[in-house]
C-alpha cells in the first residue's frame, strides 16, 4: 500500500466526525514542532520541492527552490512593494485569532520582560511562554506560501464574500483575484483558494480546543468546502505533512477517501 492510500485508508473505517469526537483534539494537532521558523525551513526543503507544488496559494504564483516568486503576468500592488520578491509562509488561520485565546498574548507573563525590564505581551509573549502557542503557530497544515506583499496586505483579517458596491475601499493586486475590504478588515480570496482555505480552518477547529469560528464563518466555510471539493495536491500535501507532523487531517483524511 502506498504512503498516500495508507494515509486516507483510515478514513473508509472512521468519518470526520468520530476524528472529532473519538479522540481529543490536543491529539490530533501539531505536538512535534513548535517552532514556526522550522516549520517555514521544512516547507522550502520538504513539502514544496517539485515545480508543479511551487505555487503560492492567492496567486498560483511560481516561485523556486530559493523562495523567489516570478509574478504572474498582470500582478500589481500598491502597498508593500519590498515584499514580492520571495514567499512568506501565510497563516490561513491568522496567528492573532487563535493566539488571543492565551493569556499570554492578552495579558503578558512574568517572563515576557525585555532586557530593559520592560514588560511586553502579544505574539512575541505567546511564543517565548507557552508551548501550545507554538505548537499552533507551527502547525504546517496551516501553513501556505504566499506572495510577501499579499501576506502582508491581508494582515489578520477574516475571509468573506464582499459586496461590490463598496469596491472604492477595496485593495486589489491586479491579475491576482485577490480583494482587501481596507475599511472593514475582511479579505476575499481568489476562487483557487476557497477550498483549500475552507478545510484549513474546519482542521483548526476540529484539532484544537482553543479555537473556534464564529457561526458565520463556519458557514462560509462549509459552503466553500462543497463548492471547491479537494484536489489531488491538497491530498498529497496532507500526506507529506502527515508524514513529518505525525497527526493525521481528520479533514482531508475524509475527503480524500
Amino acid at each position: 500500500m502506498t504512503r498516500i492510500s495508507s494515509y486516507f485508508a483510515i478514513a473508509l473505517l472512521l468519518p470526520v466526525t468520530a476524528f472529532a469526537t473519538s479522540y481529543k483534539p490536543s491529539e490530533l494537532g501539531n505536538t512535534t514542532n513548535p517552532s514556526f521558523s522550522k516549520a517555514k525551513k521544512i516547507m522550502q526543503t520538504e513539502i514544496y520541492i517539485s515545480p508543479q507544488d511551487m505555487k503560492t496559494i492567492y496567486c498560483g504564483a511560481d516561485f523556486n527552490n530559493k523562495k523567489y516568486v516570478t509574478l504572474p503576468s498582470g500582478f500589481t500592488t500598491e502597498v508593500y512593494k519590498k515584499r514580492v520578491k520571495r514567499w512568506e509562509a501565510e497563516h490561513v488561520v491568522p496567528a492573532e485569532n487563535f493566539g488571543r485565546a492565551f493569556s499570554e498574548w492578552r495579558d503578558g507573563a512574568a517572563v515576557c520582560v525585555d532586557s530593559k525590564g520592560k514588560a511586553f505581551k502579544g505574539r512575541k509573549c505567546a511564543e517565548k511562554a507557552n508551548n501550545e502557542y507554538r505548537l499552533m503557530q507551527s502547525d504546517l497544515y496551516n501553513l501556505y506560501p504566499a506572495i510577501g506583499a499579499v501576506n502582508a496586505a491581508r494582515q489578520n483579517y477574516n475571509y468573506v464574500m464582499l459586496p461590490k458596491t463598496n469596491s472604492k475601499n477595496y485593495r486589489s493586486f491586479g491579475s491576482c483575484d485577490m480583494i482587501i475590504d481596507k475599511k472593514d478588515h475582511d479579505a476575499q480570496p481568489p476562487e483557487r483558494a476557497r477550498g483549500v482555505i475552507a478545510r484549513t480552518y474546519m482542521y483548526f477547529e476540529a484539532v484544537y480546543p482553543k479555537y473556534k469560528m464564529s457561526r458565520q464563518q463556519r458557514q462560509l466555510m462549509n459552503s466553500w468546502d462543497k463548492q471547491y471539493p479537494v484536489s489531488k495536491w491538497e491530498c498529497e500535501r496532507a500526506a507529506k505533512i502527515e508524514k513529518i507532523q505525525g497527526n493525521i487531517n481528520p479533514i482531508l483524511a475524509s475527503r480524500c477517501s
